[in-house]
């Protein structure tokens, strides 16, 4: 693949709620190592919370010099979107959806895949945890 890293990506989103207190997570493996990130979102959806697991995830990829990149995401909703398959009528899924386009434009290969939660077990426990976190501090 012509020297470029290629990474492999695990996103995932929650929502305590839905709407509610949100995170979302990501896991990178490059190499033989792997970059992990997470966040509190504040109040939002759980479909907020994936696309915004995709955004930070795509950026963090970019700045790490990955080229190539398959995300693999338990949310159905936002690889069919992603793909083209599904519209996406909600004007701020629709924003942050472009938003993601925007970004994938910069990698020399992208792809997207549905996976399901036990195969994103990692990312799926990183999310739960951030939000848990969050919100036991806030006494919530």
């Amino acid at each position: 693949m012509s020297g470029e890293d290629h990474c492999t990506a695990y996103i995932d989103g929650a929502s305590s709620g839905n709407p509610g207190p949100s995170a979302y997570a990501y896991l990178i493996r490059r190499g033989g190592g792997t970059v992990k990130g997470a966040g509190y979102l504040g109040h939002g959806t759980n479909n907020y919370a994936e696309y915004q697991a995709l955004l930070h995830c795509l950026r963090r990829a970019l700045k790490l010099g990955c080229g190539l990149i398959t995300v693999y995401s338990d949310s159905q909703l936002l690889v069919k979107q992603i793909m083209g398959e599904y519209s996406t009528r909600d004007p701020l899924l629709r924003r942050l959806r472009d938003e993601a386009m925007e970004l994938i434009r910069r990698f020399t290969f992208f792809e997207i895949k549905h996976i399901s939660r036990e195969l994103n077990s990692e990312a799926n426990k990183l999310a739960s945890m951030t939000l848990a976190r969050v919100l036991r501090e806030k006494g919530e």
